[in-house]
This record gives structure tokens, sequence and C-alpha cells, in this order.
């Protein structure tokens, strides 16, 4: 029963004590063999027990260190003072001298565990209470579900999650094709030129004049520079983009013919050609 009281005193809560016990116990159990290394003796820990078998001062040792671990002094740190206790034993020199100078003194610290308390922002105060709030049969009758069967309100209910569903479907598929979109590219370099992107008036003449040398090119017709057909006398600009038909000449007998039929046809009425 005093033992019982006695652990109750030195850890309240068994979250702590549970945390306290693994301290001791360490990752892989790497403390507790440190510690069978350093006092020589055998350590088992079960339950809220801890058993030690070996020589006395060991025991007192691993009692002591039990205890400090529970008070919340971690382990490694009198690890450390027994190590050094036992280098210093080593030499004969310091049997009679007193080692608080070689071992390490270790400053508490007060580490603040509990969190920052939120602050609370205080309302305005107002003698009337807050409006009620509409209850659910209210708003079943509002919406006009209270007076709907059993059956219609299933469908209702399994038509919004399918909308629900669509809804999720159509922005995952959105997210997914986001990926695939091209991003928007101001200034395209091809060939050292420079192309902009922007809407700008298209020079159409340009365009028709690159297709026609184009087609010449394809159908073996040299170039004829600009300044040359300007140039030359017997060639004009229009008559080059545009043929003419060719005229008809005359020969003696289409103007014979002619002749006869104004000769036939006189202005006067009368016929000028002779009686036969």
């Amino acid at each position: 029963k005093q033992w019982y009281q006695r652990r109750v005193a030195i850890t309240a809560g068994k979250e702590r004590f549970v945390k306290r016990r693994q301290r001791l116990v360490g990752p892989n159990g790497n403390t507790l063999k440190a510690l069978e290394l350093l006092t020589e003796c055998y350590i088992k820990v079960q339950g809220s027990t801890v058993a030690a078998l070996g020589p006395y001062k060991g025991i007192k040792q691993v009692r002591n260190i039990v205890m400090d671990t529970m008070n919340n002094i971690h382990p490694i740190y009198n690890i450390k003072i027994l190590m050094t206790k036992r280098e210093l034993m080593k030499d004969p020199a310091l049997k009679e001298e007193s080692w608080d100078r070689f071992l390490p003194q270790f400053k508490k610290k007060n580490v603040q565990t509990k969190k920052p308390k939120k602050q609370v922002v205080k309302k305005k105060y107002t003698p009337f209470p807050p409006p009620q709030q509409p209850s659910k049969v209210d708003l079943q009758l509002e919406s006009g579900e209270y007076f709907m069967k059993e059956i219609e309100k299933k469908q209702k209910k399994n038509d919004e999650k399918e909308q629900a569903t669509q809804e999720k479907t159509a922005q995952k598929r959105k997210e997914k094709e986001a990926a695939f979109v091209a991003p928007k590219e101001e200034n395209l370099q091809l060939n050292d030129k420079v192309v902009e992107t922007n809407d700008a008036s298209v020079d159409i003449e340009a365009l028709k004049r690159k297709l026609k040398s184009k087609n010449l090119k394809s159908a073996g017709i040299p170039k004829i520079a600009s300044n040359e057909i300007e140039d030359s006398p017997a060639v004009s600009t229009e008559s080059s983009e545009v043929p003419k038909k060719k005229k008809k000449k005359k020969t003696k007998l289409n103007s014979d013919s002619e002749a006869l039929l104004q000769n036939n046809n006189p202005e006067d009425g009368t016929d000028s050609c002779p009686n036969l």
C-alpha cells in the first residue's frame, strides 16, 4: 500500500507514467542495456514494477536512476555520470579527491508544455435574445418535403447524390485535363525571325504575292523583276498581268463585202445597184 501511494505521488496520471517508463526502457531497449552494463545488474521492467538482480552497489544505483526518471529526469544524464565515474576509478591518484569538478552538471530548464490559450473576442452585450432558428420541420414545410411520401424522399436523396457525384467527376476531369493544356506563348522564334501571336491586321496583298510566286516556282516559270518590266518600252505592266485578245486582220475579201453592204443600204433609201 505504501509503495502504491508513493508511485501515485511521483507520477500523477497514467499517460505520464507510461511515457516515463518508456523513457527508462529506451528505443529498442538500448537505455536499459546501457544501465545493465554500467551497474552490472540484470534489470527487468514489467507493468509498474522494475526488478533488478546483481551486487548491492549496482542495485542501489538502479533504484536511484529509476526514481529520477519517474521524477522527470532523463536517464541519459545518470548514464553519463556513471561513465565518467568508471573512467575516474581507473586513476589511483584521484581516489582521495572529490570528483565533483569532473562530473557533468546539468541545469534544469522550464519548458512550457501547455498550449497557449486562444484569445476569445467578447461580443457586444445586447438585452435582446438572438432570433429563433427554424427547426427541421419548419425547413421541410418550406421546401414541401414534409408532405412527400417516403419513396419520393428517397428518390430525391438519390438524385441529389447523383448530382453531387457528377459535379465531382466533372471537376476531377477538368483538373486532369488542365495538365495537358499548353501554356500561352507571347513570342515564337522560327528561323531567326520573331513571329508575334497577337491578333494584328494581316496584309492580304502580301499573302497573294507569296502564293503567286510559289505557284510560278512550282510551274518552272522564271520570275521577272518588276523594275525590268517597267523599264522595257514594248511590254507594259498591265499587259503582263492580263493578256488582251488579238485583233483579227482585215483581208481583201472582207473589205469588199463591207463596201457592197454599204452600197445596198444607203441612207437615202435608194438602191445604188444597177438593174440587171
